[in-house]
């Protein structure tokens, strides 16, 4: 950081860490023993597609390193890709090892500056939808509780930022606990 960003107040972008996408299974279980909200096997990687040959065989690349995973690639109304990716329930670790493949590939062939998040996807006890978002910009979690209407249960995502703050780095700005409305999956 330079002396004039600093006079700015502008700090250092956190680099995203996507080791820490490896405490998600652990936090699953903290989650369900907590809430009551179980995984549904399911999990988003979302990033900016770029034009050219060298990112669309990367993209044929990341399908063929998954092998049998059911992945499903969808564009939202914004233009950003969101590849879909399932497993069954019960094995969060696959699928976050999955998820990690799949940021890896895009960050190692420099396409980085893309990705804006992953997500792993929860189910409640009566049928509430969660999601927990990894920032990829910001190295950090947040919860995602949608409702109806394109509404959020605010309560919902506090009462799981209480439960997830010992297992995972959760975003302390909640003006960046963005909603991924329409996320595939959620």
């Amino acid at each position: 950081m330079g002396w004039l960003d600093a006079l700015l107040g502008r700090g250092k972008p956190a680099k995203a860490n996507l080791d820490a996408l490896f405490a998600l299974p652990s936090a699953a279980v903290t989650l369900q023993a907590a809430t009551g909200f179980v995984p549904t096997g399911t999990g988003s990687v979302c990033f900016r597609p770029a034009e050219g040959g060298a990112f669309a065989s990367l993209e044929q690349d990341v399908t063929e390193l998954l092998g049998d995973v059911d992945v499903e690639r969808t564009r939202d109304a914004y233009g950003y890709t969101w590849l879909l990716l399932r497993r069954p329930a019960d094995d969060v670790a696959a699928l976050v090892t999955d998820l990690h493949g799949v940021n890896s590939s895009l960050e190692g062939a420099g396409f980085g500056p893309s990705l804006l998040c992953s997500l792993v996807t929860f189910a409640g006890p009566g049928g509430e939808r969660l999601a927990v978002v990894y920032l990829y910009k910001r190295g950090t979690f947040y919860p995602f509780a949608p409702l109806a209407g394109e509404r959020r249960d605010n309560a919902l995502e506090l009462q799981v930022r209480g439960v997830l703050s010992g297992e995972l780095p959760v975003e302390d700005d909640l003006s960046r606990w963005f909603p991924v409305w329409g996320a595939p999956g959620l």
